[in-house]
C-alpha cells in the first residue's frame, strides 16, 4: 500500500493510536524509559509503522506538542474595561479551560522540555505567546496611557510565569480561583489601589 493510499485509509487512524499510546506511556513510564516496541504494541501497530511516521522517537515529542491546545484568546472576549484583576481571572479561566482535557500531555511535555531543545523551543514559543496575551488584555483594562509600559511588561510576564507552572505541573483546573490572589495582588500593584483603575469617560470630538 503506498503512503497516500494508507493517509487516506487506515493508517491515518493508526497514527492517531501511535500518538495517544505515546503520551500516555511517555507520561507512565518517560521517554527514555518508553521503547517504540512497546508503542506498537499498545497501539495495536507493527512497529515499522511507528517509524513510518515518526523517524525517531523524539519526533513523537515535537509531534505531541502540535496537539496542545491553541493559547490564543481575544482579549475582547475576556477584558473588563476598568478592572484589571477581573480580566486577568477570565484569561486564565479561558487558558485552563481550553487545556483541561491535555493536562498529562502539558506536564508530560514540560518535564521532557529540559533534555529535549524541540519541546523546549516549542514551550518557548508558546510562553512568548502568553506574555503578549497578558499584556494586551492588561493595557486594554487599564485604558491606553494609564500605565507605565515597563510595568506592564514585567507584570505580563509574572502572570505568564504563574500560569505556565500551573500548566506544568497539570494543577489547572475548571475553577482557576487559586490564582485570583495573585492576579489581584499583580493588579494592585500596576495601579496602586485594588486592582481596578478609573477609565476616564472618552472626550466628545
Amino acid at each position: 500500500m503506498s503512503r497516500q493510499q494508507g493517509d487516506d485509509g487506515g493508517h491515518a487512524s493508526a497514527r492517531e493510536r501511535i500518538l495517544l499510546a505515546a503520551e500516555r506511556l511517555f507520561a507512565e513510564s518517560g521517554f527514555q524509559g518508553t521503547p517504540t516496541s512497546r508503542i506498537a504494541e499498545a497501539a495495536e501497530v507493527p512497529k515499522g509503522l511507528v517509524h513510518y511516521y515518526f523517524r525517531r522517537k523524539s519526533d513523537l515529542l515535537t509531534a505531541l506538542v502540535e496537539r496542545l491546545p491553541d493559547e490564543r484568546v481575544d482579549p475582547t472576549r475576556v477584558v473588563v474595561r476598568g478592572d484589571i484583576a477581573e480580566s486577568l481571572h477570565r484569561l486564565v479561566t479561558e487558558l485552563d479551560r481550553r487545556l483541561s482535557a491535555s493536562r498529562m500531555l502539558s506536564h508530560l511535555l514540560w518535564r521532557e522540555a529540559d533534555t529535549h531543545n524541540a519541546v523546549r523551543d516549542a514551550l518557548r514559543s508558546r510562553y512568548d505567546v502568553l506574555v503578549g496575551q497578558v499584556k494586551s488584555v492588561i493595557l486594554a483594562a487599564a485604558g491606553a496611557g494609564t500605565l507605565a509600559l515597563t510595568d506592564v511588561e514585567s507584570a505580563a510576564a509574572l502572570v505568564a510565569l504563574a500560569v505556565s507552572y500551573r500548566h506544568s505541573v497539570a494543577r489547572h483546573s475548571d475553577a482557576p480561583d487559586e490564582i485570583r490572589a495573585e492576579l489581584t495582588f499583580i493588579a494592585s500593584a500596576l495601579t496602586g489601589r485594588s486592582g481596578t483603575v478609573r477609565v476616564a469617560p472618552a472626550r466628545a470630538p
